[in-house]
């Protein structure tokens, strides 16, 4: 199984449910949402097999954390991850897309300057604009577009620009977002929870219930749950920065 956008570290227990992803053997990218918590999830879970740790700055707390983007990018030497970072054009943050624009931007720039990472990437009411920096700035790495809401025309450009996308069961719930995931290449997406802000019947999203993503990703393919599984397994393997 793999969770590829979850914040490890804000759950009500992260030591008991990090015991458990291990012991299921999944696979877990632990996005954070600062530089700092950066620091202290990786001190926490990066000796854990299969726990990546990301490091971030998310886009609705730019507002009040705009200056940690420096520390951010001191940082990346250090980090193959780089998320969440990205845009976010919703109501309550539209005030400030410039502010989080050119943070976004010199994100990018820097892992461009470092060879690339992979990136996890919110881009809430923000889609357009998110494609428009990675267009500019396309040695930044690969960017794994996490719970996509953007039109279809936003999605083909996206797929056009070389874009995965990571896909969970909140999103896989409505039919706007099936209709989205069925019109993904296949090769090019990852499940993920994002728990625990997104839920299931009132409670967060756990790591392990990527399965019913994997089981929504199923009927949505029109293949058994073992054979999803292994198609994302094969995904996750060949996610990779190319080489210069």
């Amino acid at each position: 199984m793999i969770d590829f956008h979850c914040h490890l570290d804000l759950y009500e227990n992260p030591t008991l449910v990090s015991q458990r992803v291990v012991a299921e053997g999944l696979y877990l990218l632990a996005v954070t949402t600062s530089p700092r918590a950066w620091a202290g999830t990786r001190a926490l879970f990066a000796s854990l097999p299969r726990i990546r740790i990301g490091l971030g700055l998310h886009p609705q707390l730019i507002a009040e954390r705009y200056a940690e983007v420096d520390i951010l990018c001191e940082l990346v030497s250090q980090a193959r991850y780089i998320g969440e970072i990205g845009l976010d054009g919703s109501a309550e943050h539209l005030a400030n897309i410039e502010l989080q624009t050119r943070v976004f931007r010199q994100i990018l720039s820097v892992c461009a300057k470092d060879g690339g990472r992979i990136l996890s990437i919110h881009s809430r009411g923000a889609a357009s604009a998110v494609l428009d920096e990675l267009e500019r700035c396309p040695g930044a790495g690969v960017p794994v577009l996490h719970w996509f809401s953007g039109s279809r025309k936003e999605l083909d450009r996206a797929i056009a620009l070389g874009c995965w996308f990571s896909v969970g069961p909140a999103m896989l719930r409505g039919e706007k977002g099936l209709t989205l995931a069925g019109a993904m290449p296949r090769n090019r997406v990852l499940t993920e929870t994002d728990g625990p802000f997104a839920q299931e019947r009132n409670k967060p999203l756990m790591p392990w219930d990527v399965v019913l993503a994997e089981d929504r990703l199923g009927k949505l393919w029109g293949r058994p749950p073992p054979k999803v599984r292994e198609q994302l397994l094969q995904n996750l393997q060949t996610l990779t920065v190319p080489q210069s």
